[in-house]
Formats: C-alpha cells, structure tokens, sequence
C-alpha cells in the first residue's frame, strides 16, 4: 500500500465569512509536491478543513515556510476565529466490495 504524506488543517471562521474565506485560500501559485488537495465544510459554514496530499513532509514544511504561504494566510486572517494544524502519515483503507 502507497504511504501517504497528509497535512490536515481545520479552521473555526467568523459567521457569515465561508464565501470571502473561500476567495482568499486558494494558493497562487500551487506549491511543487502538492499531488491533491480537499476541503470539507460543516453545514453551518462555520468550520472548513482542509486535506492536502505532499510528496514528502519536507516539501510540505518548505511551502509553509514559503512568502506565497505567508501572504496567503495573512489574506486568509480576518475570516478565522481558530486554526488547527497537523501532519501525518497513512494509507487508504481498503473498502470490501458488497
């Protein structure tokens, strides 16, 4: 089975905020090594979080560390309220057929 690299990320925004939220996420431009991207939201459009598939862990410590990141999390600031972040690694499941 493939070993994925998984940065997880889940925000808390202000009421009313998903769509601007939205608008200013959208990195410019997509980092090397990201190979997909997610993004859930809760039904309220008060909380989003966000999936992304990395090459490496240190391809993905390099975005973040990168000024496009910067610069995108700055546009991104007066729509959270909170911001939770992780790294991890895993697999997919293999689901049975029925």
């Amino acid at each position: 089975m493939d070993e994925h690299f998984v940065w997880v990320t889940t925000r808390r925004l202000r009421p009313g905020a998903l769509e601007d939220f939205e608008s200013s996420w959208r990195p410019d431009p997509y980092p090397q090594g990201l190979r997909r991207a997610f993004a859930y939201w809760s039904e309220d459009g008060q909380e989003i979080t966000g999936v992304s598939f990395w090459d490496s862990k240190e391809v993905c410590d390099s975005w973040r560390a990168s000024e496009p990141e910067k610069q995108r999390r700055a546009a991104m600031a007066p729509y959270v309220v909170e911001e939770r972040e992780s790294f991890y690694l895993g697999r997919e499941l293999a689901v049975p057929e029925r």
